[in-house]
């Protein structure tokens, strides 16, 4: 059960909505459950959360036609060329608090493939949930 709560913890804490994942898993550690699942579960878990975050600024894109819809067209086409040659590694730093979140909604609107996002955006939470680990082992012990 332990491992279900951490990986929703870490799916909505990917999302729009404020949580921390943090938190949860340094109790765990401090519980002595396993690192490596936890590190598992919550990298699975918040990169899952990411990539619903990347599909539904990709489904937005439905609406561009829309006169209420914020970004005109251009602007959508400079943005994108601009987050292809510049901004794809940004994606390393999606577990960034408060940046992270729009960042990987920004990629659905900006349409990253998929692949390249996940590559990215999962290589960047690992390593994050794996520094949280190491550094909070070192703290218990």
């Amino acid at each position: 059960m332990a491992y279900l709560s951490l990986f929703f913890t870490a799916l909505i804490a990917a999302t729009f909505f404020p949580l921390s994942s943090e938190a949860l898993l340094a109790v765990l550690l401090h519980q002595h459950y396993a690192p490596w699942w936890l590190w598992l579960v919550a990298t699975s878990g918040n990169t899952l959360g990411s990539c619903i975050n990347w599909y539904l600024g990709k489904q937005c894109l439905h609406w561009q036609d829309k006169q209420w819809f914020p970004f005109k067209p251009a602007q959508l086409q400079r943005a994108q060329c601009y987050f292809q040659r510049y901004g794809l590694f940004s994606l390393l730093f999606a577990w960034v608090p408060v940046v992270g979140d729009p960042l990987t909604f920004f990629a659905g609107v900006m349409r990253i493939r998929f692949w390249q996002f996940f590559v990215l955006v999962a290589l960047g939470k690992s390593l994050r949930y794996a520094l949280v680990i190491v550094v909070t082992l070192k703290v218990i012990n």
